[in-house]
């Protein structure tokens, strides 16, 4: 994007916005995938679709690893990602990973061939392993969206609705293909599904125009990302991407049609929106412009 608005100083001294740019495209493509494998994963656990679960231990414990790599650019220095749980929502969900895709294995392997008895486990240690496997799809789909909230120095970000979005858009994602991928496993469950998804894609419009309202009356660095995604240089994809294609498509698609093929296409433009959602909130992000607020506060004239 060039800066063609008088309002972005860039990398200058000049007092105003400065756009984030060390999570991009690579952190934007992890978030993607370990929300939608995690949705995946705990919507196929709820509906015994084993072929889900497998897709998205599979989809979640690869792409979002490898993408997390890519932006680090350090991989034999990636096991210390685990080291502070205590203090760092990335350790969290590191281990949040490992948990549900380390029980998840488990409890799928379990499954397929009675690992438990085969082992003389106690009768029950695999379905433990499945709700710790839950417990940690649980956590993988909330605390990207917490650890976003916490950089208090994004306006667009540091909102408790970032985590109700990352939480929603996984379980979207998770209903959608494994309705589009399960429709003839599913049989009657179909129509819960499709319910629970329209029911869903509702909740992510609501989340993601508070995130927006929120920002904008929160700060004039908040203020100014909003602007960006709805009447700026972002304004097209986000709008035309996130709400139209993202949600209002796939909805009335649902709504309009119960066949698998429609489930496919509407799975296919949620995902689209979302990654959208994804990508955007990341390049929309900018500093807040403290010198300017402060000599606003101090009555002094503002940089324009």
């Amino acid at each position: 994007m060039t800066q063609t608005n008088p309002r972005l100083v860039g990398n200058s001294f000049k007092l105003g916005y400065r756009f984030q740019r060390y999570w991009d495209t690579s952190m934007a493509l992890a978030f993607f995938f370990a929300e939608a494998g995690a949705g995946l994963f705990l919507v196929s656990f709820h509906f015994d679709f084993l072929p889900g679960m497998i897709a998205g231990l599979a989809v979640a414990g690869t792409l979002k690893p490898y993408f997390h790599l890519a932006h680090m650019g350090v991989p034999n220095k990636s096991w210390r990602a685990i080291l502070r749980p205590d203090r760092s929502w990335v350790s969290r969900g590191a281990i949040a990973i490992g948990v549900m895709v380390g029980f998840g294995v488990l409890y799928v392997v379990d499954l397929g061939f009675g690992l438990a008895s085969r082992l003389g486990l106690p009768a029950g240690a695999g379905e433990l392993a499945g709700w710790l496997a839950v417990a940690g799809a649980l956590t993988v789909m909330c605390y990207q969206g917490m650890a976003m909230s916490d950089s208090e120095s994004f306006t667009l970000w540091a909102s408790t609705l970032l985590p109700a979005s990352s939480f929603l858009y996984a379980l979207t994602a998770g209903s959608l293909i494994a309705l589009a991928a399960g429709w003839e496993i599913l049989g009657e469950r179909r129509a819960a599904l499709a319910d629970l998804a329209l029911l869903l894609l509702l909740l992510d419009f609501v989340v993601v125009a508070g995130i927006l309202v929120r920002a904008a009356r929160k700060s004039k660095g908040g203020a100014f990302s909003v602007e960006l995604l709805t009447r700026g240089e972002y304004a097209g994809t986000f709008i035309g991407l996130v709400f139209v294609v993202g949600l209002a498509l796939p909805a009335a698609i649902l709504f309009a049609s119960a066949t698998q093929a429609a489930a496919l296409a509407a799975t296919a433009t949620m995902l689209a929106g979302f990654l959208a959602f994804r990508l955007l909130l990341f390049k929309a992000a900018v500093f807040e412009p403290i010198m300017h607020d402060l000599a606003g506060s101090l009555g002094l004239p503002s940089a324009r």
